[in-house]
């Protein structure tokens, strides 16, 4: 079997499960041939993942004489394909149309169709079977229109939300027909991809989790006293619930004088979300980390009595797997896959977008004698390791690609 990955942006700081996951087939004797598009290098500290980058094959750093170079030759020696996939990418950039007349989509979609090309070059070159993209998104439509122009078959794994926000806009009805299977994360993500295709697709939607490697996660430290002390981690975003977790903080707080936040992340919207900690005279309450390596995430957990996720959008957070193997329960709201995960015994759930709910949890864990959170923890610690280990995941894959035939 001669496997290839396509991630559009790869290694990431927030995409450490793929690397796991790739590592994990390794370690099967399974080996993974990476690409990208692009880097992401200025922004990695984590040691891994800077190694991670020195492997990947990274394609728009060959240049655009180069790269189209090798687009031209791949498709003038196939006529009839590059004729076929030249449609089949402007009907998916119509359908994805950056503007009423469509020509931002199809553009992009045309931009998708040359790395398409020099990557079922490269695929050929290298002798690859099966081309494996993260994301539903651009990086699977490549891996599509890579087997149109003659390329090896493909499959993909759907993360959500961004999938979910925009099936249409991104053909993942075509996509999941034409892949040889389909990942999605949790039982909810596949649910949501069989809306897109006839009944008779239904089973090459595979549910696959994203994993954990357990030994990283030694026996956790102890739940830290006082507080409450909480930790939430993840990009500064719209998904991600940040402001309704700020509103939350001032619902609570003056009933809990010492409830005390830190906030692991950093992205856009990092201003507004300081904004909001000053309006609401909450700054003593919170810890600004920035983006930190693994290290800098588990020593935050470790000064945590629980993580909080307040999005309105997810697939299944590798965030919340991580506070679970590293001891700590959960307050998360119930969208898409987390419910999956967090059961009453390891944590709370709460309706998303409603602050009330999300404050009352926050007095609900503060009046929880420590005995039995830490007890929560240990529950935690053992559903995910039961749920979640990637070298049982990826076992599970290795699996779905040789019934595939690759």
């Amino acid at each position: 079997m001669k496997l290839a990955y396509l991630v559009n942006t790869y290694p990431r700081a927030s995409h450490s499960f793929i690397r796991r996951e790739i590592q994990a087939l390794e370690r099967i004797a399974l080996p993974v041939h990476r690409f990208a598009m692009r880097s992401d290098r200025g922004t990695l500290v984590d040691a891994g993942d800077i190694a991670e980058d020195q492997r990947t094959e990274h394609v728009l750093e060959r240049g655009l004489v180069r790269l189209f170079g090798t687009a031209l030759g791949w498709m003038v020696a196939r006529p009839a394909a590059t004729a076929a996939a030249f449609a089949q990418a402007w009907a998916c950039g119509a359908r994805g149309a950056g503007g009423p007349a469509g020509t931002g989509g199809r553009l992009r979609h045309l931009i998708y169709l040359v790395e398409a090309a020099c990557i079922a070059r490269r695929c050929c070159d290298l002798g690859i079977t099966h081309l494996h993209a993260h994301f539903g998104t651009n990086s699977a439509t490549v891996a599509l229109l890579a087997r149109g122009l003659g390329g090896p078959q493909f499959s993909f794994t759907v993360h959500g939300p961004e999938e979910f926000d925009a099936p249409l806009a991104l053909s993942l009805g075509q996509k999941i027909e034409a892949a040889a299977f389909v990942v999605a994360i949790s039982s909810f993500g596949r649910s949501q991809l069989c809306r897109w295709v006839a009944p008779r697709h239904w089973d090459k939607i595979k549910v696959v989790h994203c994993g954990i490697e357990p030994d990283r996660f030694p026996l956790p430290a102890a739940l830290p006293t006082g507080g409450p002390h909480l930790v939430a981690v993840g990009r500064f975003s719209a998904q991600k619930g940040l402001d309704l977790l700020i509103e939350a903080m001032a619902i609570a707080a003056p009933a809990l004088p010492d409830l005390h936040l830190t906030l692991v992340g950093d992205g856009e919207l990092r201003d507004r979300i300081t904004g909001q900690i000053d309006r609401f005279g909450l700054g003593p309450r919170f810890t600004l980390t920035g983006w930190q390596d693994e290290a800098g995430v588990r020593r935050a957990l470790d000064g945590a009595q629980a993580l909080i996720l307040p999005s309105f959008a997810e697939g299944l957070p590798m965030v919340l797997m991580e506070a679970m193997a590293n001891g700590r329960p959960v307050i998360a709201t119930a969208i898409a896959g987390v419910p999956e995960l967090v059961s009453s015994d390891t944590g709370w759930t709460v309706p998303a977008g409603d602050a009330k709910a999300l404050a009352a949890a926050l007095l609900t864990l503060s009046q929880v004698a420590p005995d039995r959170l830490a007890e929560m923890g240990r529950a935690a610690r053992a559903r995910v390791f039961a749920r979640h280990d990637i070298d049982k995941s990826a076992s599970l894959l290795a699996g779905h690609f040789r019934e595939a035939g690759a």
